[in-house]
C-alpha cells in the first residue's frame, strides 16, 4: 500500500480509503491510485483488512437456483452498486436444499461478512438461529411476509397469483388452472398458486393447481398441459409459475394446434427477455429484480457505512402485469 501511495503521489490513508470506498476520493486521486495498482500488480489483502476492521468487505448472497434469471438480475444490480464502495459479493446456490443453505450461511459467517443476503423468508430452524445471532445485517429478498429475520426487500407472491387470475377473468376466461414446476421446493411459486386459486374462488370460478416435480422446461410444460386438460378439457386460461414454463406452454399449444389466446390464454411470471418476442408475445408479470438488488445494496451501505441500520424495514418493490398477445 505504501508503494502504491508513493507511485500515485498520495498518502497511504488515501489509498486505504480508495480500496474501501473508491467514490470517497477525488476523481484525480482515484485515477492515479488505480494506475499505480495496475503498474505494480498490487492485490489488496482482504483478510488483513477484515482483521483490522473486525469485518470483511464481503457480502454473502444465497439464491435457490442458478437456472433462474431473476436472481442473476438482482445479484448483478446489487454488485454494481456495492462494488463502487469496495465490497465483494460472494455468491452461492442452494438448489432449494435447506442443508446446503445452512452450510453456505456458516461458510459466509466465517468470513465476518459485512452483510448476508438470502432468498425468501423460509429457512430451516438451524439457519434461522444462525441468522438471528449474526453480527451483521441480514436481508431476505424476493419475498415479503410477517416475520423477516432482519431486513426484507421484495413483494407479495400471493398478490402476484391474484393478479394473474384477475387478468384472465377480465379476459372472460372461466375455466382456470395454475401450472407450476417444482413447487414442492419453490414456496414462492406455491404462494402464487394459492393466491391464484383464492382469487378465482372469490369470483365463483374453479381453478386447478397442477404441479410437476421437476424444474421448468418445455418437457414439463407439455406434461402439465396434458394433465390439466385431462382434469378439465374446458380449461381456457392458465397461469404459469414462470416464463420458462409459459414459453413451453406456447410451444405445446402450437404442437397441439391450440390457438392462443383464442382457445387458451397464457400468463407467465418474470418478464424474461424472450417474453416480448415469443409467438404470440407473452403476457406476464414483471417483478423488478434490478430494483430489489439496488434497494438491498442501499440498505447494506446504510447499515455498514453510515451506521443507519433501519429497524426491521420491509421494502415493497411491487410488480406490474405486462399485457401482450397470449392473454
Amino acid at each position: 500500500m505504501s508503494d502504491v501511495a508513493a507511485a500515485a503521489n498520495v498518502s497511504p490513508s488515501t489509498v486505504s480509503l480508495y480500496l474501501r470506498r473508491p467514490g470517497a476520493v477525488s476523481k484525480r486521486a482515484g485515477v492515479a491510485i488505480h494506475d499505480a495498482i495496475e503498474r505494480l500488480g498490487y492485490v489488496p489483502n482482504l483478510m488483513a483488512g477484515g482483521l483490522a476492521a473486525a469485518r470483511s468487505r464481503v457480502v454473502g448472497v444465497v439464491v435457490p437456483s442458478m437456472r433462474n434469471a431473476f436472481f442473476a438480475q438482482t445479484v448483478s444490480a446489487m454488485q454494481g452498486v456495492l462494488s463502487d464502495d469496495g465490497f465483494q459479493v460472494m455468491f452461492g446456490n442452494t438448489d432449494y436444499d435447506d442443508d446446503t443453505e445452512l452450510a453456505l450461511v456458516r461458510a459466509y459467517l466465517s468470513w465476518s461478512p459485512s452483510a448476508l443476503v438470502l432468498t425468501g423468508l423460509h429457512h430451516a430452524r438451524p439457519t434461522r438461529d444462525l441468522l438471528h445471532a449474526a453480527d451483521c445485517p441480514v436481508v431476505e429478498m424476493w419475498e415479503l411476509g410477517a416475520d423477516p429475520v432482519d431486513l426484507a426487500v421484495g413483494f407479495s407472491h400471493t398478490e402476484v397469483g391474484r393478479a394473474q387470475a384477475r387478468h384472465l377473468i377480465r379476459k372472460g376466461r372461466r375455466h382456470l388452472a395454475f401450472l407450476g414446476a417444482r413447487m414442492q421446493d419453490d414456496r414462492r411459486a406455491m404462494q402464487r398458486a394459492e393466491g391464484f386459486a383464492a382469487e378465482a374462488r372469490e369470483a365463483g370460478i374453479a381453478a386447478e393447481i397442477v404441479q410437476h416435480i421437476k424444474p421448468a422446461s418445455t418437457e414439463a410444460a407439455a406434461a402439465l398441459l396434458a394433465k390439466a386438460l385431462s382434469i378439465n378439457a374446458r380449461i381456457d386460461g392458465v397461469a404459469a409459475s414462470n416464463d420458462t414454463l409459459a414459453l413451453g406452454l406456447l410451444f405445446e399449444c402450437m404442437r397441439r394446434g391450440i390457438a392462443v389466446p383464442e382457445r387458451l390464454s397464457v400468463v407467465g411470471f418474470g418478464d424474461l427477455e424472450f417474453s416480448a418476442f415469443s409467438n404470440p408475445s407473452l403476457t406476464t408479470i414483471r417483478p423488478f429484480g434490478d430494483v430489489i438488488g439496488e434497494e438491498i445494496a442501499r440498505l447494506v451501505l446504510a447499515a455498514v457505512e453510515e451506521d443507519a441500520r433501519p429497524a426491521r424495514p420491509a421494502i415493497n418493490t411491487g410488480f406490474v402485469i405486462v399485457e401482450r398477445g397470449s392473454a
